[in-house]
């Protein structure tokens, strides 16, 4: 049985601006803005939520199969899963369109300046669950709205446990979908500012929202994460990084972590600790796909940061 995720495959084109946009931003002249930044650095990742959760699935020995729609520019980003023998079966090319694009620009001082181009990502609704066999768990990832709210709807009437995962979609939703979204899902995946605006919208605190759903869990940075089941909180700690690269898809390791604890069985308290480590991974190397490590290494590793056994 697999896991199937729903979400968006992009790619991040990551640059790296060597001085402060506030040194060439004139705060009087806002209102005509026209400047350009020399970038000499740049990069381009894989990237997207359902290629980045795949992709550590796979690291944790998983079967995951994503389902997405891309664009005819997805050859280099296919070749790439092919390496990582991931199910393609159901990521969808569409012709007339690119692939989602990220166009990341980051100043000395850590501010950023995105554009975001959704792309063939936007025809998410026209993927189906009922397409994919043999699935027994999934999650929905950010992706087109209509897609995020079709595949809610068949996950639920398919009765397959799902996480809801928001994440940079959230906006998109007001507070009565997001209640929608509740009553469909098993599990809700937050980070801290996630959780705070889901709140306001629906009107139900992190208790309430607990309530609806058989977990919450709220992903706190560095202070590691909540885990609400079953009437209580579970704390989860921050596993330590050698080192602070890069937490651009730290939350998508993270979920990964979360599905692969799910998958198998194992208590919330070691679930979470599975999530939080694969965070931890992630941020040592830049770009969201470029860590590795075999599922022994991961094994021990665990042991190692949290004193449990892993298996």
């Amino acid at each position: 049985m697999s896991v199937l995720i729903c979400g968006s495959f992009a790619y991040d084109n990551i640059m790296v601006f060597p001085d402060r946009f506030k040194n060439h931003i004139l705060p009087d002249k806002v209102h005509m803005l026209n400047v350009s930044f020399l970038v000499p650095e740049l990069r381009r990742e894989f990237g997207g939520c359902a290629g980045n959760i795949a992709f550590n699935m796979k690291l944790l020995g998983d079967d995951p199969v994503p389902m997405g729609t891309v664009g005819s520019d997805f050859a280099s980003y296919a070749a790439w899963m092919d390496k990582f023998a991931i199910n393609q079966q159901h990521v969808r090319v569409k012709a007339d369109h690119f692939t989602a694009q990220a166009y990341i620009t980051t100043d000395i001082d850590d501010n950023q300046i995105t554009a975001f181009h959704p792309g063939a990502m936007n025809l998410a609704h026209e993927t189906a669950i009922s397409e994919a066999s043999n699935i027994r768990l999934g999650i929905i990832a950010p992706d087109g709205r209509d897609g995020m709210i079709q595949h809610a709807q068949q996950f639920a009437e398919a009765g397959i446990p799902f996480i809801f995962d928001p994440g940079q979609g959230l906006p998109m939703f007001n507070g009565d979908d997001l209640l929608q979204f509740a009553s469909q899902a098993t599990y809700i995946a937050l980070n801290d500012y996630e959780a705070q605006l889901f709140e306001n919208r629906t009107g139900l605190t992190a208790e309430q929202i607990a309530e609806r759903v058989e977990a919450l869990i709220i992903t706190r940075g560095a202070q590691g994460s909540h885990i609400y089941t079953d009437n209580k909180r579970i704390d989860i700690p921050c596993a330590k990084a050698a080192r602070v690269a890069d937490p651009t898809g730290c939350g998508d390791a993270y979920r990964a972590g979360l599905l692969h604890g799910i998958l198998h069985g194992k208590s919330w308290e070691i679930t979470g600790r599975i999530a939080s480590l694969l965070g931890a991974i992630k941020i040592e190397q830049y770009g969201t796909q470029n860590h590795q490590f075999t599922a022994e290494q991961f094994a021990a590793r665990f042991e190692q940061e949290f004193g449990l056994p892993f298996s």
